[in-house]
């Protein structure tokens, strides 16, 4: 196998709980950029920009620079922007996907847009719903930034992108292009902006149904933390593993400051 060269990491369930770090997510990116090895931080909310949440990470005691921040709304502009340059979307979501959509050139519109854009909001409302599926119904075709059913909150779970976009597939009949893990498409954007290659990259997530399946189809070397969403003892009910799995980010940092012996087989 290839040295590391480059590595990818989920945040939430990775890096931080909220807004909590975990062990050794600190020292992890630190090292990172002390070695000046390439790096993005993926989530699949598109609800924040990437300036967002440079700071919320900042305040967790983890600085990752903006551009090191890798958003299911930036990929799902990147695919937008490739598909039909100069469009048009009715978007339901935040700031994260609306800023993404603009600096790509797209207009936001609810008179027959190309694309109805479905993604994350703390305020899903129904008008904008029933104008969404009105939209996919006079033919605008149907996007989303990822297939999350649920998503964590500091007073407990809540509906996301994925229970939302199965409402309007049920009352439309179409179902949504997912952009997000587990879509491998959004793996393959990570690895154009960094101008790496999938075998001299790892993939490092918590969950095994978004993160590690992506990554592996990507082509990337994977490697589970136990701090997140899939424990251990779950992993061998999927049909695929991860290269490693690990308690968490603080047993990569040897690897992130060039030890990645336990990776390439060397």
């Amino acid at each position: 196998m290839r040295p590391i060269e480059t590595w990818l990491t989920d945040m939430d369930g990775v890096l931080v709980h909220e807004e909590e770090p975990i062990a050794g997510a600190q020292e992890f990116i630190a090292a990172l950029r002390e070695a000046d090895v390439p790096f993005l931080v993926l989530t699949n909310n598109s609800i924040y920009t990437p300036r967002d949440l440079r700071v919320r990470l900042l305040r967790s005691g983890i600085e990752v620079p903006e551009e090191s921040i890798w958003t299911s709304a930036l990929a799902t502009a990147q695919f937008l922007s490739d598909q039909r340059p100069g469009g048009s979307a009715y978007v339901v979501g935040e700031a994260g996907l609306t800023t993404a959509l603009h600096d790509v050139g797209y207009v936001m519109t609810e008179r027959d847009p190309d694309y109805v854009v479905l993604g994350e909001t703390r305020t899903y409302s129904f008008e904008s719903i029933t104008r969404a599926i009105r939209l996919i119904n006079d033919g605008a075709r149907f996007l989303a930034t990822n297939p999350d059913p649920s998503g964590p909150s500091p007073q407990g779970m809540l509906p996301a992108t994925g229970s939302v976009a199965a409402l309007i597939s049920t009352a439309t009949g179409q179902t949504p292009y997912f952009i997000g893990k587990p879509n491998p498409l959004m793996m393959r954007s990570a690895l154009n902006r960094l101008e790496a290659h999938s075998e001299t990259t790892v993939m490092v997530g918590d969950r095994m149904d978004t993160d590690i399946i992506s990554g592996l189809e990507a082509g990337m070397r994977t490697v589970l933390v136990s701090t997140g969403s899939t424990r251990p003892d779950q992993v061998g009910r999927f049909p695929y593993r991860p290269t490693m799995v690990v308690d968490s980010i603080a047993d990569l940092v040897p690897m992130a400051k060039g030890d990645d012996e336990a990776l390439t087989g060397r």
